[in-house]
C-alpha cells in the first residue's frame, strides 16, 4: 500500500525513533511492503519508516536504478533495521541531496565518504556492509532519518540550496532519497 510521506515541518520527522524488537513479524512485513510501494511510486532511492510516520528504526535502499538518478551507481536492494554506521576514514564527499520529505527542493551535503553499516535483515539476519561513494551518501542520508536529521540541517553552503528547477533547469542532480 502507498502512504502518505510526511513532509519537513512535521515534527514526527524530529524525533529518535525506537528500535526493532521483533523481528519476522506479519506487521514488520507489512510496514516493508508499504515502504516498498511508496518508495518505488515516488520513484525514491530510499525511505526511512518515520518519513511514512512509523517511529522504528527501519529504512529501505536501493533496488536497481531509479529514473530521478539515472547517473548513480547502483546500490544493492536493502532492508535495514536498527542499523549502526561507522566511518572508515575522515574522508567527505559533497554531493546534491533531495528527499521525499522536502519535495522540490536540492542542497550540496558533504558525508563520509566511505562507512560500514550493520544491523539486521527483516528476520533478524545480521548485516554487515562496507559502502563508498552514492550507497554510503544514501544508508547515512536514510539513517540520519532515525535520529530526526533531514539533510537540509546539514547544508554547510546554503548558496547550494534551493529549488531544484531553479538550480537546474531542465535537467535533475543525481541526490539520493
Amino acid at each position: 500500500m502507498i502512504r502518505d510521506v510526511l513532509r519537513m515541518g512535521d515534527p514526527r520527522l524530529l524525533r529518535r525513533a525506537q528500535p526493532v524488537t521483533a523481528f519476522g513479524t506479519p506487521a514488520l512485513a507489512a510496514l516493508i511492503a508499504d515502504m516498498r510501494d511508496t518508495m518505488a511510486h515516488l520513484s525514491g532511492a530510499g525511505l526511512a519508516a518515520p518519513q511514512i510516520g512509523v517511529d522504528l528504526r527501519v529504512v529501505i535502499f536501493g533496488g536497481g536504478p531509479s529514473p530521478r538518478y539515472p547517473d548513480a551507481a547502483a546500490v544493492p536492494d536493502t532492508v535495514l533495521i536498527n542499523p549502526v554506521l561507522t566511518r572508515l576514514s575522515d574522508d567527505e564527499e559533497g554531493g546534491w541531496e533531495g528527499c521525499l520529505s522536502v519535495p522540490g527542493l536540492r542542497g550540496w551535503v558533504p558525508r563520509w565518504r566511505s562507512l560500514r553499516y550493520t544491523g539486521f535483515d527483516a528476520a533478524g539476519a545480521p548485516i554487515d556492509r562496507v559502502a563508498e561513494g552514492f550507497h554510503a551518501r544514501v544508508v547515512q542520508h536514510e539513517c540520519d532519518h532515525l535520529d530526526g536529521v533531514l539533510y537540509p540541517m546539514r547544508v554547510r553552503d546554503f548558496s547550494r540550496f534551493g529549488f531544484t528547477e531553479v538550480l537546474f533547469p531542465g535537467s535533475l542532480p543525481a541526490g539520493d532519497d
